[in-house]
């Protein structure tokens, strides 16, 4: 399977996947470590998270499958949603939030 087949499956298969540079209990870069923090914030506690730096093929690959340059990258039910300062700004305007009833503790 190639990366962007490999990316497709995880995004489609997970409720909510997040593509960050560390992991959820040792986050190795404070944009990731933001997004996590988000994440429990709005009750999602249980998701798919790759680490980009253990993956060198998905941390090129997912940029080109979002077309956005940057890591985290998060998606929910398939879609990508955007990276640390997108989900900052969904939080604080109670977006995230509503996007995320439904799978909060129960991804």
């Amino acid at each position: 399977m190639d990366v962007q087949q490999q990316i497709k499956e995880q995004v489609n298969s997970n409720p909510v996947v997040l593509y960050m540079k560390g992991t959820p209990d040792f986050p190795q870069c404070g944009f990731s470590a933001v997004t996590v923090q988000i994440l429990k914030a709005c009750g999602v506690t249980d998701y798919l998270s790759i680490n980009v730096l253990d993956h060198p093929e998905i941390r090129s690959g997912i940029k080109e499958y979002a077309n956005w340059p940057t890591i985290p990258q998060l998606y929910v039910r398939g879609e990508f949603i955007g990276g640390c300062d997108i989900m900052r700004e969904m939080y604080a305007d109670g977006e995230l939030q509503k996007l995320l009833a439904g799978i909060a503790n129960t991804a």
